[in-house]
C-alpha cells in the first residue's frame, strides 16, 4: 500500500506541475526557458517524489493500526486505502481525517489551480488572431487537458462515492482508470502530436499507401 500510495500522489502532483508547465509556455512564453530551466524542472520533480514518499507515510501509519476480524480479502485490484477501509473493524476514524486532508492538499488546491491556469490559457489562446497560432496553443494543452480530466474525475470518484449496491463493481473500475489506464495512455496521448508518429500509425492501421 506504501507503494501504490507514493506512485499515485507523485503522479498527482506531477501532472498538476505540468499544468504550470503549459501555464508558463502560452501565457509567458518570452520567459519559460528562464522559469523553467534545467534546475528548476529538476527541484519540481525531486520535489514531487520527496512529498509522494512523506504522504505514503502519513497514509500507511493509521492503516497499521487498523483491524480487520471479518476478512482480510480486498475486493479491489491494488492495495488502496479505501479498499482497506471497507473490510475493517477499527481504526477507520483517523485515517479518514486523514483522507479529507489529503482531498483538500493533493485534491481541491491543484484541481482548481489547474482550472484556474486552464481559464487563463483558454482567454490567451482566443485573443490569438491566427487560425494557425490558436491551433497550435491549443494542441500544447489539449493533451495534458485529457489527462488531467481522467486522472482527477476517476480519483475523485473513488474517494468522494457514497456506498451503494454498485461501489464494488465502480470503485476498482474508477481505481483502474486513474492508476493503470491515465499512465497507459500518456505516452500514446503525447506522442500523437508527433507527425511521424501520426504517419506510422496510420500506416499501421490502413497498410502502406499505394502510388
Amino acid at each position: 500500500m506504501y507503494f501504490y500510495d507514493l506512485a499515485a500522489s507523485t503522479e498527482d502532483l506531477l501532472i498538476f506541475i505540468m499544468a504550470y508547465d503549459r501555464y508558463v509556455a502560452i501565457c509567458d512564453p518570452l520567459h519559460y526557458h528562464y522559469i523553467l530551466n534545467k534546475k528548476h524542472c529538476i527541484l519540481l520533480v525531486s520535489g514531487s517524489w520527496i512529498f509522494g514518499f512523506l504522504n505514503a507515510f502519513v497514509f500507511t501509519i493509521p492503516v497499521s493500526h487498523m483491524s480487520f476480524c471479518h476478512s482480510r480479502t480486498i475486493h479491489q485490484f491494488f492495495c488502496d486505502t479505501k479498499a482497506l477501509i471497507n473490510i475493517s473493524c477499527t481504526g477507520s476514524d483517523d485515517i479518514y481525517i486523514v483522507i479529507y486532508i489529503e482531498l483538500l492538499l493533493l485534491g481541491s488546491f491543484p484541481t482548481m489551480s489547474c482550472l484556474a491556469s486552464y481559464v487563463k490559457i483558454f482567454r490567451v489562446i482566443f485573443q490569438i488572431k491566427s487560425k494557425d497560432g490558436r491551433n497550435k496553443a491549443f494542441s500544447t494543452c489539449s493533451s495534458h487537458l485529457t489527462i488531467l480530466i481522467i486522472y482527477y474525475m476517476t480519483s475523485f470518484s473513488v474517494y468522494m462515492m457514497p456506498p451503494s449496491e454498485y461501489s464494488d463493481v465502480l470503485e476498482p473500475v474508477f481505481t483502474v482508470l486513474y492508476a493503470v489506464v491515465t499512465p497507459m495512455i500518456n505516452p500514446l496521448i503525447y506522442s500523437l502530436r508527433n507527425n511521424d508518429v501520426k504517419k506510422a500509425l496510420i500506416r499501421l492501421l490502413f497498410g502502406k499507401k499505394k502510388h
